[in-house]
């Protein structure tokens, strides 16, 4: 990717949890600015050291560029952030009501030509795209957690994504050196409507006393080829964020076995919410960034 393609771009990420910190972590470590807006005083406080954490993580890994100069990290509390953007992608919680009201302010502000993403797991983008005065500007993308080590990135065109949308946010996404695979819209679309059951049924037999998360983890990755193991890739994604993209696939497709097990229920309402708290199913010692 040239410097000049790079300098094109200038990111405007809604949201500093997990994802939202993470795609700005990659995006500052591949030369592309990004504004991060976040409401909570604390989470923004906090925000801008949490990316140095990740971007540290990732040169030790040699997952960024090291020819390239990082791109400014800027953090506010409004959504007036993105005036600027030439790419908004919005990263908060997975409820429907939210994301669709940050998602239309985020339009109101920014140019017509300006794409909206929503990393979204579970939520269908035509879902979203019925919320908006122009469905074209709106898809979605399902970066992976940590955004800088995997380098896929689900891409869902919904019915009315316009090709402008698509081109635009497949050319970011090849500044930030990641590879797209464009699918269509769904509850889940390909990933989290196939992971996210099968991490909920790892869940249900570690609840059963079948097995240890540990003899679980092991068997799926040993005997079956799962890089990490189910419930450590829970942990990974959160489980919070888990059990809201459960219960968006149990409520739109039917499906029971999606719905969200009382082992994760009970996690969740203890704050064992996994890496980023320091403890799910496994014990991390303290939160990580």
């Amino acid at each position: 990717m040239l410097r000049e393609e790079v300098e094109d771009f200038s990111l405007a990420v809604l949201g500093a949890g997990t994802m939202g910190l993470g795609i700005s972590a990659l995006a500052v470590g591949h030369g592309v600015p990004v504004t991060l807006v976040e409401t909570d005083a604390a989470r923004a406080r906090q925000a801008p050291a949490a990316v140095t954490v990740q971007l540290r993580m990732a040169q030790l890994m040699n997952a960024l560029p090291a020819d390239r100069e990082r791109g400014e990290l800027t953090v506010t509390g409004s959504l007036a952030g993105t005036a600027g953007a030439t790419v908004v992608i919005e990263a908060i919680t997975e409820d429907l009501t939210l994301k669709t009201k940050v998602l239309a302010e985020a339009a109101a502000l920014t140019g017509a030509e300006v794409p909206l993403v929503s990393n979204t797991s579970s939520i269908p983008i035509d879902e979203l795209a019925g919320h908006l005065p122009d469905a074209a500007r709106l898809i979605g993308t399902h970066f992976m957690n940590p955004p800088y080590l995997i380098s896929t990135v689900e891409v869902v065109r919904g019915a009315s994504t316009g090709e402008a949308t698509l081109s635009a946010v497949t050319r970011l996404l090849g500044a930030l050196a990641r590879k797209p695979v464009v699918v269509g819209d769904g509850p889940g679309f390909v990933t989290s409507r196939i992971l996210h059951p099968m991490i909920n049924d790892a869940a249900r037999v570690v609840q059963e006393g079948t097995a240890t998360a540990e003899a679980v983890d092991t068997l799926m990755r040993e005997c079956l080829g799962h890089r990490t193991g189910p419930l450590s890739t829970a942990d990974l994604i959160g489980l919070d964020n888990l059990v809201d993209s459960l219960r968006v696939l149990a409520e739109r497709t039917g499906d029971q076995r999606a719905a969200p097990c009382e082992l994760l229920l009970d996690k969740v309402r203890d704050g064992h919410l996994g890496r980023k708290t320091g403890r799910g199913f496994y014990d991390y010692g303290k939160a990580q960034p």
